[in-house]
């Protein structure tokens, strides 16, 4: 019996050695807070009756997609009684090499953020970061970090809205990670 080799059969070992060697998951994980659990009061807002650090959290990621030109990173909560939710934070701009933020990046006072990053203004009315304020005895609400990796960066205007904001970062992004921590008063 006569067979005939089929002459891409030699690329068979290579499809297996790509085939086992998977691109690692975009994660985001975090050395001050955990998904699922409750954030201390280092997290918590100071003002609006709440008394917290208004400390943002270290916040680190691994396995961006190929093409990452840029991060944001968000903060977000969507059991505030407002109909829209809570922006708590919103930093662009991230360069691409970098893959961590301190804790207390947030404040846009203090130059803890990564140089060329932008804060956005929050829904406190400022820019950096704005700890959780729940309204107290409104029971745990979900505080959603994400960071996206974006495919370039953006031009925002000065002062910008978070929904601009989110818009302009959602048009852009390759992927996403998101960790969810709780609190309440």
């Amino acid at each position: 019996m006569f067979f005939v080799k089929h002459p891409l059969t030699w690329l068979a070992p290579l499809a297996l050695v790509a085939h086992s060697v998977a691109a690692e998951p975009f994660t985001l994980r975090s050395a001050d807070i955990a998904h699922g659990e409750f954030m201390n009061q280092a997290q918590e807002f100071a003002g609006f009756g709440c008394n917290g650090a208004n400390r943002s959290p270290q916040l680190s990621w691994s396995g961006a997609p190929a093409g990452t030109q840029a991060f944001a990173v968000f903060a977000y909560d969507p059991d505030a009684p407002t109909g829209s939710g809570w922006w708590h934070w919103q930093l662009v701009n991230i360069p691409s090499t970098v893959t961590s933020l301190p804790s207390g990046a947030g404040d846009a006072e203090q130059p803890r953020a990564p140089k060329g990053s932008q804060h956005a203004r929050n829904d406190y009315g400022v820019a950096g970061f704005g700890g959780a304020c729940p309204p107290e005895g409104h029971g745990a609400h979900r505080y959603q970090f994400t960071v996206f990796a974006l495919s370039q960066p953006l031009e925002l205007p000065a002062g910008a809205s978070a929904a601009l904001t989110g818009y302009m970062v959602k048009a852009h992004a390759l992927g996403s990670a998101s960790l969810e921590a709780l609190y309440k008063r």
